[in-house]
């Protein structure tokens, strides 16, 4: 019964478009090996024209369309999104490697006091 259901949801054909798209990006990447001794740009061409057709074949699919749609909302999204100023970004900049510095001269202060008990403890 949810053969019946998964086909209904999501298009009777989607598996067979899943398994020529996988086909299709096989076969660039032998393809691509095979035609190893051409151009380096002929094979580049090669791979991106299989590639698109291989894109353009899974967003056919039920997934596909929903990957899609997910991709175009979190474009919207990061429109959306208030991006920090230059000077926010170098003050922050600033900040961060200010404490990096501190921190690291706090760590060789504690390495260095930490090697001298050991070298007392030792002799």
């Amino acid at each position: 019964m949810s053969t019946n259901t998964d086909v209904a949801v999501g298009g009777g054909l989607d598996w067979l478009k899943w398994l020529v798209t996988a086909a299709l990006l096989g076969l660039g990447i032998y393809g691509n090996w095979y035609y190893q001794d051409e151009s380096l740009l002929m094979r580049v061409l090669g791979l991106i024209g299989i590639a698109a057709v291989a894109v353009g074949i899974a967003l056919q699919t039920v997934r596909g369309a929903a990957i899609w749609a997910l991709l175009k909302a979190s474009r919207a999204e990061i429109r959306r999104v208030v991006w920090p100023t230059r000077d926010e970004t170098l003050q922050t900049t600033v900040i961060v490697l200010v404490l990096v510095l501190v921190f690291a001269f706090i760590l060789w202060l504690l390495d260095s006091a930490l090697s001298w008990l050991v070298s007392a403890v030792i002799g």
